[in-house]
């Protein structure tokens, strides 16, 4: 016997498509994907004390306490390279926690200990080296 003839036309050929598990946006058939929104990454930031002649050393040590919650020790430290280079770095973070700082640095008041204090020390708020 010889084949039976069709009445149909042949279908065409189709091959699979091999995709890559790692091409963004392809899925297994009947799948579905939800795209990440892309992070944003944020520069890091630091507060820095700057120093002045209007504030004592144990005003520095108790508004760092107060402020950032440091130990004795370590406000003692900053306190001291403030006093002698001019500028400590207090923290450093997200521009937002800084600021946030920087306002509690700001608010903190005058020094009772020297009768011509007339406010709070100074910080400003600087985008961090990235070396």
């Amino acid at each position: 016997m010889g084949p039976m003839p069709s009445t149909h036309a042949p279908c065409p050929t189709v091959l699979p498509r091999a995709v890559s598990p790692s091409t963004p946006g392809r899925t297994a058939p009947g799948r579905t994907t939800v795209e990440e929104p892309a992070q944003q990454i944020q520069r890091p930031w630091r507060l820095v004390l700057m120093d002045d002649n209007d504030h004592t050393y144990e005003y520095v040590i108790e508004m760092l306490a107060h402020v950032f919650g440091y130990a004795k020790e370590k406000s003692f430290a900053l306190a001291r390279i403030v006093d002698t280079e001019g500028r400590v770095t207090v923290m450093t973070g997200t521009r937002e926690d800084c600021e946030a700082k920087q306002s509690g640095i700001h608010a903190y008041g005058a020094d009772p200990r020297i009768p011509h204090c007339k406010g709070s020390m100074s910080a400003v708020v600087e985008e961090a080296d990235t070396l």
